[in-house]
């Protein structure tokens, strides 16, 4: 059974910074591209980050661009989503991704989904 967990959620003051992780089980992690997608209530479910299942390419959202960065250990099945400089309008609850392919994938193609990890920055 495929399982994604994200952690590191929390409440943090614009400005602040906060680390989440995805740990992947029940599948070779290698083989994934992984994606980092956020949601508020109401709304779609939009990209925030992505990288390659061998860790060499990176993509970010332009709102993101600059502040966020998506890395990943394949060693320990785990893909991280370092942000910075949080603002108020980064809160949302933010959900790895994983796709059976190197690359990126639009969002519908992604084959597993974690239960999400809550963000929210106060200004």
């Amino acid at each position: 059974q495929v399982q994604l967990v994200e952690s590191g959620g929390g409440l943090v003051q614009a400005g602040g910074s906060l680390r989440l992780s995805c740990t992947a089980s029940g599948l070779t992690f290698s083989n994934y591209a992984m994606a980092w997608f956020r949601q508020a209530p109401g709304k779609e479910r939009d990209f925030v980050a992505g990288i390659n299942s061998y860790g060499e390419a990176t993509y970010y959202a332009d709102s993101v661009k600059g502040r966020f960065t998506t890395s990943r250990d394949n060693g320990n099945n785990t893909v991280y989503l370092q942000m910075n400089s949080l603002k108020p309008e980064d809160t949302d609850v933010y959900y790895c991704a994983g796709a059976y392919t190197v690359g990126l994938v639009p969002r519908h193609e992604y084959d597993y989904w974690g239960q999400g990890t809550k963000v929210t920055v106060s200004s």
